[in-house]
């Protein structure tokens, strides 16, 4: 299990407790964190799940592969910290990542 916070546009935030082996989208998905879409269910096949990992994760949620980089380029105000949720699969080493959600979904 791991704590994940999510972070509303808005600043509100979301945390939550999800099993390992979940990807960072299922779980806000599961716990009705508004924000992310998820249209595509975790394909990789839309941006609708985008989010921006905290600095401090980075190193750990690594770099994404180039199908990920492919579907960033269809994310709303995409940053060098973009990831799509459904890519980040929770593990303990996550345990307290922040990733913090664009105004709007690609």
């Amino acid at each position: 299990m791991a704590k994940i916070t999510y972070i509303e546009h808005s600043g509100t935030e979301h945390v939550v407790e999800a099993e390992n082996g979940v990807s960072v989208m299922e779980a806000a998905v599961q716990n009705m964190v508004p924000g992310i879409d998820a249209d595509c269910g975790g394909a990789c096949a839309c941006a609708t799940c985008h989010v921006y990992v905290d600095d401090a994760w980075r190193e750990k949620t690594g770099k994404p592969e180039a199908m990920e980089e492919s579907m960033l380029d269809f994310a709303a105000e995409p940053k060098e910290n973009s990831r799509l949720s459904c890519q980040l699969k929770i593990s303990d080493a996550l345990d307290g990542l922040i990733v913090r959600l664009p105004e709007f979904q690609g």
